[in-house]
């Protein structure tokens, strides 16, 4: 069951989060190494189709955040009934385009792995596990749009324990299919797919069970006709600018890992590698801005908007303090850690040049994420959406473009553009944030001599 804003405090809600993102990465680590038992053209396929799905996965992503908020503001409302009818909403927005999505890709897993420009001797492959994946789809969706709403209701544990049973799960039939065993042949990579697609289902059965019961008054198969038109908008009107953005930050980093493959293959594997190691400082971060993001949620809900402003700060600091402890720790080790992947001096020199460059990236970042989540927190995902956009693209590809390939400062020149964007990102919503415009609505009618907030 959800608890008040007043009992939530940061590190309850944000320590769930991030074992739950670290055992994932670290169990993702593990797939991809059996993986590699099949072959490289298996490993192949996996990676590529992984960023469709990633891309896939953003739509549910945006769905799931905007119902995820507005449950968050309503319960801090004490609106119970009302956060648990967008909860339905939400949920349904997602299985929706889940089983779309599903029935598209299980279909044409043919031409999308051409459009993918898969080799020719990777076709079949690729077809194969696209269409067995990307049929199950749905459960994808499930795990975003369900698992969203829970954690928004303060239960952020329950997802954690679901992903850790999936992953397990996931690694226990990947070991069947990929090695046999209980009378079983080995499978290949369709068994590899199979096993994806059974441990999701398994997940968003046991996150469905969590879902229904996440509110006082429980959610029964009848409730999911329930529709409200306004709340469905509303929803909508806080979702789609998620979307924009978040696709906004997927293509960017598309398009620079291409920028990086123009200057160099070795440059392109330094890359790779310090991207690995700085999840740690990201993954902290995340959790504790994901943290910040459901208290304020619930603060601003509840009309306690003095606190809800002085929690975002609080989350910076904080924040601050693990990242560049994370940050700190890769520059000390950093070398060690490059040399676990690789051996080749040329790699590890540009790696190691990089490992004081990200004392600067990582608090840059954390700035961004604190301050990006407190706004979509209080429903200002239009102004993230516009800053993300423009700044972005003009930023981070615009002078990563200027300064690693025109300028040939390689590396240098793309974390000198990494670290321009986070930071003019971070200050602009900084800025934003301080204006207290979330504030304006619930003064407007304040009437003389009632409490007004300024700064």
């Amino acid at each position: 069951m959800f608890k008040k804003a007043s009992e939530m405090s940061l590190w309850m809600l944000a320590w769930p989060v991030f074992l739950e993102m670290m055992l994932q990465f670290l169990l993702g680590t593990a797939d991809t190494l059996m993986v590699s038992h099949i072959s490289d053209d298996a490993v192949a396929v996996i990676g590529i189709s992984s960023q469709l799905f990633a891309a896939v996965n953003i739509l549910f992503m945006a769905a799931a955040s905007g119902a995820g908020i507005l449950v968050a503001q309503r319960l801090g409302a004490g609106k119970e009934a009302e956060g648990r009818l967008i909860g339905i909403i939400g949920a349904k927005l997602c299985l929706g385009l889940g089983a779309v999505l599903s029935v598209l890709l299980y279909f044409g897993a043919g031409p999308i792995a051409r459009m993918l420009q898969l080799p020719a001797q990777l076709q079949p492959l690729g077809e194969t596990y696209i269409s067995i994946v990307g049929g199950g789809m749905v459960f994808m969706a499930a795990m975003a749009g369900l698992g969203t709403v829970v954690r928004n209701t303060g239960n952020t544990r329950g997802p954690m324990y679901v992903a850790i049973g999936m992953n397990i799960i996931h690694i226990g039939t990947n070991y069947v299919a990929i090695y046999g065993a209980f009378g079983i042949p080995p499978l290949g990579l369709e068994g590899v797919a199979f096993s994806t697609t059974f441990s999701r289902l398994v997940g968003a059965l046991v996150m469905f069970m969590l879902f229904c019961s996440c509110f006082r008054q429980k959610i029964e198969w009848k409730d999911f006709r329930l529709f409200d038109r306004a709340l469905f908008k509303e929803t909508v009107k806080i979702s789609w600018p998620l979307g924009v953005n978040m696709s906004s930050w997927c293509f960017t980093q598309l398009v620079i890992f291409a920028l990086i493959a123009m200057i160099g293959s070795k440059e392109l594997s330094a890359r790779t590698y310090m991207n690995t190691m700085e999840s740690f400082c990201f993954l902290i971060g995340y959790s504790i801005a994901l943290a910040g993001q459901i208290r304020i949620a619930h603060l601003f809900g509840s009309g306690d908007y003095q606190a809800a402003y002085r929690c975002a700060y609080r989350v910076i600091w904080i924040g601050l303090i693990f990242v560049q402890a994370n940050a700190l720790l890769v520059y000390v080790f950093g070398e060690e850690a490059i040399r676990l992947f690789t051996s080749d001096p040329e790699i590890i020199g540009m790696g190691v040049s990089l490992l004081a460059i990200n004392l600067l990236l990582q608090p840059a970042k954390m700035l961004n994420m604190a301050l990006v989540n407190a706004l979509t927190a209080v429903g200002d995902t239009r102004y993230v959406m516009i800053v993300g956009f423009f700044v972005m693209w003009s930023v981070a590809v615009g002078c990563s473009y200027y300064l690693a390939v025109y300028l040939g400062w390689g590396l240098h020149g793309i974390y000198a553009a990494m670290i321009a964007d986070e930071l003019l990102r971070g200050l602009l919503v900084l800025a934003r944030w301080r204006a207290k415009k979330f504030m304006i609505p619930s003064t407007a009618g304040v009437k003389a001599g009632s409490t007004v907030y300024t700064s």
